[in-house]
Order: C-alpha cells, then structure tokens, then sequence
C-alpha cells in the first residue's frame, strides 16, 4: 500500500538519528573532549575535570525521571527545542570556562540537554509511531549515536586546532541550534493521531500486550524493574569503563593509530550489532535472553582482551569486536524490554528512570577501571569489566519466569 510505503513514522526515525548524532557528540562523547581541552589550556587537573564530567552525568541523572512529565506538559518539540539551548549554551560554558566554578554550570546546562534528548526522549518520540516494528524503528535512531561519536569527536579535534576551543563549541552550538530547532518542529510536532495514522502504519491500532506479573504499584517496589535497571546499570558500568580505558589497553600492542583504528571497529560492530538484532529480533522471544546474549558476548570479548592484554594484536582484534558487538543493545534493549513487560501508558516512565540509573551507575565506570588498569595492569580493566558483565546477565534472569497478566489496552 502507497500508505505503508509513505509512512511518515520512518521520517521521524532519520529525525531521530540525526538528533542522536548531535545528543551523543555533545553530551556523551563530547566530555571528555572538553577535559582535554581545558587541561592543555588552563592546566587545570584531571581531578577537577573528571569531576566536573560525573557531575554532568549525575545531573543528567537526577532530570531524566522527569522527562516523561515534562513531555506531557510542555511537549516534543518545546523539549527538543529546549534541550537545544541547553546543550549550545552548555558547550559554550564549557568552552569560555576561565574558573573552576564555571565548570558547575557547564556540567548543568549539558546535562539538562542530554537528558532532553537521549535514550529515554527518543523513545517517548518513536513509541506512538511503531509497535511491532519499534525494534527495527530505536535499533535505527540509535546508530545515530555511535555516528555521533564517529563524527564528532574529530570534527571536534579539527575545530580546535583551527580556531581553538572557544571558537570551536561556538559553532557546534551554532549547528546544533540551527539544526536540532527546526527539525523538532518539522518532524516531531506531527502525531500518528491528527495524520490519522496506526503504528507501524497498520490498518488497525495494535492489539493489547500481556504484562508481566509484578509491575503494578511504584516502580522500585517493582521486581522486574529493580532487576531490569540494575542489570543494565551493571553493564553500563562495564561499558564505560571499558571503553574508557581500551585505548591504554590496545597502544602498547597496535600502536597509536592501530588503537584509534581498533576504536573505529568497536564502533563500527556496534552499528552492526544494533542493527542485527533491531532486524532479527523474533516477534515472540523475551527480550530479557536477548540482553542475557548480549552480556554473555560482551564478557566473552572481555575474557579476550584479558588474555591477550599486552601481547596478540589477533587476540585484541577479537575482543574488540566480540565487546563492540554489544555495545549498542545497552541502548536499544531496555526500551524493548519495557515495551514486552508494561503496560503502554507506563513505558515512557519506566524507560526514562532506568536511563536514570544506568546513567548514574556510569558515571563511575572510567574511574572504577581506570584504577583497575594503573594498579594490576591492561588485564584488570576487561576482568573487572567481565564480573560485571556475568552479572548483569544474572540479575536480567530474575523475573523471566514469573507468570503474566493482562495489561491495560
């Protein structure tokens, strides 16, 4: 059908990707760029800027629950719109920063934009437009945020060197203004409803879905959702750290742009992977083995980097692409596994608390391994990173086999 085809909900998706790229070149990867900076320009301590960085993901943190209230009262796009001026004018705090106190502020003003547009916002958005295609739908939008690492942190690197910090987040902020604004009132103000539009592009609303047992009542009196944040957290916690310190890990072995290249082919199996399981995903598995899987994988990339730590470039080839190629479901999946187990009405709400606490578990990761790897060497960081690896895939286990109920329609 001409309709099926033109489903303007596959628009919102490349809307979505391109608002990725900007959300985690800014607020994700971005961080580390500015320590960077600022160390080689204001000689301030890694301390003090690693500092700042927590505080940003902690700030993040603290908002994103609030996110689902926020998009109901004010809406999509004054919140994308919004989330805009915060980042343009975050990095742009970031950047003039000439006290250490002016690094409290930049950290606040990035973070209210993170949280404005990453995981849990571009859930809310593609929710309304996708159900039985939403794993393909998020899978999608969210290879937006490994192009945003791809491509910002050299454009960054570039802008630098050319015109310096300062010059350099004024146009980023620029760009992202002029581009994030008026793609969120194009794209986003649009509802399913007022096109007369169904999911998926369907001819008929999707049926009712089963919810499991044990999600009424506040979410953290809720089994599957302490199970399901604190798995994901747990491999966060991993995620960050690890990458945080696999180019320590990889230079002595490939050299320093044998490393950069190795980064490259984590992200790169991070596309794939995403993409791979956005695809292939049975309509009817639990989710939560999907995670499990993911985990299991990740840990067995961890086990290789651990072996070869120091010695086989073949050996830290295959780990970087086992661990990339699992990178991106810590994104995709728990919006995935909330859609199968809650009610609809309550998947924004619990998609944004878990991001929540996977944000705030994070935070902590590079330092965690960081001290790993200065104190036992380039195999403590993959080892530490497996024990949390195998048990996150534990705890996601807990709730699978309880018995489910019929949710609200």
């Amino acid at each position: 059908m001409a309709r099926r085809r033109g489903f303007f909900g596959w628009q919102v998706v490349g809307a979505c990707f391109v608002l990725a790229v900007f959300a985690w070149g800014i607020g994700f990867y971005g961080p580390g760029i500015y320590l960077h900076a600022l160390h080689e320009r204001e000689g301030w301590s890694a301390g003090l800027l690693s500092g700042a960085i927590t505080l940003h993901f902690l700030a993040s943190a603290a908002i994103v629950p609030f996110l689902p209230r926020m998009l109901g009262r004010f809406g999509t796009v004054a919140v994308t719109a919004g989330g805009a001026v915060a980042s343009a004018l975050g990095v742009l705090a970031w950047a003039w920063a000439s006290e250490p106190w002016h690094l409290v502020p930049a950290a606040l003003l990035t973070a209210a934009g993170w949280s404005a547009h990453s995981t849990a916002a571009i859930n809310a958005i593609l929710s309304p437009w996708f159900d039985r295609r939403r794993p393909m739908a998020l899978s999608l939008a969210y290879n937006g945020a490994s192009i945003g690492g791809v491509a910002f942190s050299p454009l960054w690197a570039f802008l630098i060197g050319w015109i310096g910090f300062g010059w350099a987040a004024s146009v980023v902020a620029a760009a992202t203004l002029l581009v994030l604004w008026p793609l969120a009132v194009r794209w986003f103000r649009p509802t399913p409803a007022a096109l007369g539009l169904f999911p998926d592009g369907a001819d008929a609303p999707p049926p009712p879905r089963p919810a499991a047992a044990g999600t009424a009542g506040p979410l953290w009196r809720q089994p599957p959702f302490r199970s399901l944040s604190l798995a994901f957290a747990l491999g966060l916690t991993a995620q960050m750290g690890l990458l945080t310190t696999l180019f320590a890990i990889l230079a002595p072995v490939l050299g320093t742009q044998g490393a950069g290249l190795a980064l490259s082919l984590a992200t790169a199996c991070a596309i794939l992977g995403r993409t791979a399981v956005g695809t292939l995903l049975p309509a009817g598995m639990d989710r939560r083995l999907a995670g499990v899987a993911n985990f299991l994988v990740q840990a067995v990339g961890s086990v290789v980097l651990a072996a070869a730590a120091g010695e086989s470039a073949t050996l830290l080839l295959l780990g970087v692409i086992l661990f990339g190629l699992g990178i991106g479901q810590l994104l995709s999946l728990p919006p995935l596994i909330a859609q199968a187990e809650w009610p609809a009405e309550a998947v924004g709400r619990v998609v944004a608390t878990v991001s929540a606490v996977m944000t705030a578990f994070c935070a902590f990761g590079p330092a965690l391994l960081g001290v790993a790897l200065d104190h036992f060497g380039p195999a403590a960081p993959p080892l530490l990173a497996l024990g949390l690896q195998a048990a996150a895939a534990g705890v996601l286990l807990v709730n699978r086999q309880l018995p489910c109920r019929r949710g609200p329609g």
